[in-house]
């Protein structure tokens, strides 16, 4: 692949996650070396255990899982920035060290409007990025940056959803 382009999945519907994963196994299963780095999300799911099992597939996550942002106390916040800033730096020397074509920023969205991550990491890395790397972020409510940047931009739009009839997420299906 000779130039690498910005794809978005982002909005309230659940499947950005998703099909960040799918786009990351068909690449992984093309030879392309992908990197799936994960902010605010430290739970299990299934899509993490057969993403770590894929050859050429890196997946950095962070090991604590700290809640929801509304409910993480001052200390919290500071200790998951530190986390996701070790992250996207590993990630990043990933790329610059040519171990990367597929890189996955999930949840960049939320990490990024909540500062819970350096944000001028972020935007350099959108805003000079390397001519062959392709670059996913999702999670709702882009930043203006993200939609401009990017060259394709799916959002992903709930119409309905179990949760609004209090049936909780199930394991196999939203994690």
């Amino acid at each position: 692949m000779k130039k690498g382009l910005i794809h978005l999945y982002c909005g309230e519907g659940k499947g950005k996650t998703t099909a960040a994963a799918g786009l990351s196994i068909r690449a992984a299963g093309c030879g392309m070396k992908v990197v799936f780095l994960q902010f605010l999300k430290a739970m299990e799911s299934g899509e993490i255990e057969i993403l770590r099992n894929i050859d050429n597939m890196t997946v950095i996550r962070n090991e604590e899982d700290y809640g929801f942002f509304n409910r993480m106390t001052e200390e919290e916040k500071e200790a998951i920035t530190e986390l996701h800033n070790n992250n996207l730096k590993q990630a990043l020397a990933l790329v610059d060290k040519g171990q990367c074509d597929l890189l996955v920023l999930d949840e960049a969205c939320a990490a990024y409007n909540h500062n819970l991550l350096d944000r001028a990491l972020v935007e350099n890395l959108i805003q000079n990025k390397k001519e062959a790397l392709e670059l996913v972020l999702t999670g709702r409510d882009p930043a203006p940056l993200f939609v401009e940047y990017a060259d394709y931009v799916s959002e992903i739009r709930k119409i309905k959803h179990p949760y609004d009839k209090n049936i909780i997420a199930r394991k196999g299906i939203e994690y």
